[in-house]
């Protein structure tokens, strides 16, 4: 089957072996993935490993056999694939045998995939194919990092460096549907107009200076994925008592933080990363009810993978690109 993988090395678009459901699995014939920046750092930590593994965390298809023992599936069921591997109920944290669909698990950038049948739920009918395929990595992220974490509430301010994300763009749209107040960043006055024109209430240049511009502004919550380049920036901007919640780090990892100013802020400091699939339920029961779908960007032909790798590399998208494999 076609695929695009990472083998010795190098990013590929070609043929890989076609796999086949064992005890508990489903095969699922994908009619479209979603790329995300983990997507971008899978070669790196590969390196030169000469195993080739299909990339991909994302993705929606339609069910094409079962395993022995699948119980709850047919075969033409459409559905979306879930990559918080083995995290089924919401905790604190994950569980230590948590893992994300795409390494070291063959992923969705591929005409077919093999997964556990705990691992699919059933495509929200409001959603095209490619815009299912976009729902499960990004928007669980977002979801979990705003309400589980940030425990946001109408009425709140959230404040949301980096506008373009996927992820940042769930953000607005989740956190307007509760009644939030959203004020986002972005060094593209495009794209600042695009957030505007998708919910939010302020955009701000990044390049500029936050306290003044946001003078007039309370803001109750930061979510952060950006790292070094914001994190102290988005303090400075946080109201004494307000939650900041980090679910990634696209500059640098490591921050210098000036603790004696935190606890006298009384700062609230939340990790985050995806979620569970009691989360994701949820989640989806918030887009069926609100009929929230993804911003999509560009839609590109798995033969054109590179491509779409590429503007990503380069972050020249407003929301999510999509591989049309069906």
């Amino acid at each position: 089957m076609k695929a695009i993988f990472h083998e010795k090395g190098e990013l590929k678009v070609g043929r890989v072996e076609e796999p086949k459901a064992k005890k508990c699995e489903v095969v699922v014939s994908i009619h479209a993935a979603g790329l995300n920046r983990r997507d971008l750092m899978i070669p790196r930590r590969r390196g030169d490993a000469a195993e080739p593994l299909v990339l991909g965390s994302d993705g929606a298809g339609v069910i094409e056999s079962l395993g022995e023992g699948v119980m709850d599936w047919a075969v033409g069921d459409e559905v979306i694939i879930n990559p918080s591997l083995r995290w089924y109920e919401n905790h604190t944290c994950p569980p230590e045998e948590f893992e994300i669909l795409g390494m070291p698990d063959n992923g969705t950038f591929a005409e077919k995939i093999v997964i556990s049948a705990e691992q699919i739920e059933r495509k929200p009918t409001h959603l095209s194919m490619e815009e299912a395929a976009v729902v499960s990595l990004s928007a669980l992220t977002g979801y979990r990092a705003l309400f589980t974490q940030a425990d946001v509430k109408k009425g709140d301010t959230v404040f949301i460096p980096g506008a373009g994300s996927g992820v940042a763009t769930f953000l607005i749209q989740f956190a307007k549907d509760v009644g939030a107040r959203v004020i986002v960043t972005s060094r593209s006055e495009e794209k600042r107009q695009k957030a505007i024109e998708l919910g939010a209430d302020v955009a701000i240049d990044t390049s500029s200076n936050w306290v003044e511009a946001l003078a007039n502004e309370t803001i109750d919550i930061v979510i952060d994925s950006v790292g070094k380049a914001t994190f102290n920036r988005s303090l400075e901007v946080l109201k004494r008592g307000g939650r900041i919640v980090v679910f990634g780090a696209t500059t640098e990892d490591l921050v210098e933080l000036d603790l004696r100013k935190f606890f006298y802020g009384q700062y609230q400091l939340f990790g985050s990363t995806m979620g569970s699939r009691e989360e994701l339920r949820a989640m989806l029961k918030h887009m069926e009810k609100f009929k929230t779908k993804p911003v999509i960007d560009r839609v590109y032909n798995l033969d054109d993978g590179m491509d779409a790798f590429r503007a990503l590399t380069n972050s020249e998208q407003f929301g999510k690109l999509v591989l049309k494999i069906k």
